[in-house]
Formats: structure tokens, sequence, C-alpha cells
């Protein structure tokens, strides 16, 4: 497939004011190595191959390992993952496909019980922003594979 539009052709100040929300959540509470497991998670749903290149490998860098990211699919079935881990992908999940389903109070729920107020709106703002770059990526055909790790930092 053919790039549509590159990242330098989009325009500058909607790139940079991702940028600024991308720097936030670098230096919010939430821990990275978290956050960067939504964000393949939630690119697996979307099928976003370019965003699942830059996951994987800011996953590994940060400390996960490769049989969490490839059972991330089957989170439920899989022994990997901690109650705050599942409370946030269900959370990933539901968020991602807002179409289909509605963020119910059992989903809500489990989030309060290992985050704070201000934490869930940082979660919601990542996945949100995520799923902004896993549609942006799709629609303008971004090439994977060439992603190296802190590119965008």
């Amino acid at each position: 497939m053919t790039q549509r539009i590159s990242l330098q052709e989009m325009p500058a100040a909607l790139m940079t004011s991702l940028g600024k929300i991308g720097a936030y959540l670098k230096t919010c509470n939430i821990d990275q190595k978290l956050l960067s497991l939504l964000y393949y998670r939630a690119s697996q749903i979307n099928g976003c191959a370019c965003c699942l290149d830059i996951h994987h490998k800011e996953s590994i860098h940060l400390g996960d390992t490769q049989v969490r990211l490839h059972g991330v699919i089957a989170w439920r079935e899989s022994p990997y993952y901690d109650a705050k881990e599942r409370a946030a992908l269900a959370f990933t999940e539901a968020l991602t496909n807002a179409n289909q389903q509605d963020i119910d109070d059992s989903i809500f729920d489990a989030l309060t019980e290992h985050f704070t107020p201000e934490e869930i709106t940082e979660l919601t703002m990542a996945i949100a922003t995520v799923n902004t770059w896993n549609r942006l990526n799709k629609t303008f055909r971004t090439t994977p594979g060439h992603y190296k790790v802190g590119q965008y930092a």
C-alpha cells in the first residue's frame, strides 16, 4: 500500500497539539508500561499496523514481555495480568469499541478500585489519543516497521 499523507504533510499546529497531549501522558501518574500495553491493545482492536509496531517496541523497551504482548488479545483467559491491568484493559476495549457497547457501571467501578479520578481521566485521554492515532495512521496508510524507540519523544 502506498502512504497517502505523511506526518510531515499534516498540519503542523495539529501535530503539535497531539504532541502536547502525548507529552503530558508521558508524565502522568499512570505507569508507562501499562499505558503502552493499553495502546497496544487498542491498536490490535483497530487493526493499526503502524501503532502495533510502535507500541510493541515501546512495551519491550519499558520492560514488558513478548508473552504478555502476544497474550493480551486473550487477556481474560491469560494469567499474565493483575487486577489493575484487567480493569484498564476492559476499559480500553469498551472505550475503543464505544460504538458497540456502553461503558457500563461494572467496567467503571472496577477502574475506581485501582485508579483515582485524575488517573481515570488520564486513562480516558490516553485511550482516546491512541484511537485518534490509529485512525490517522489507517486513513493515511502510514508504513509500519520504521519506528525507533523514543522517536516521537
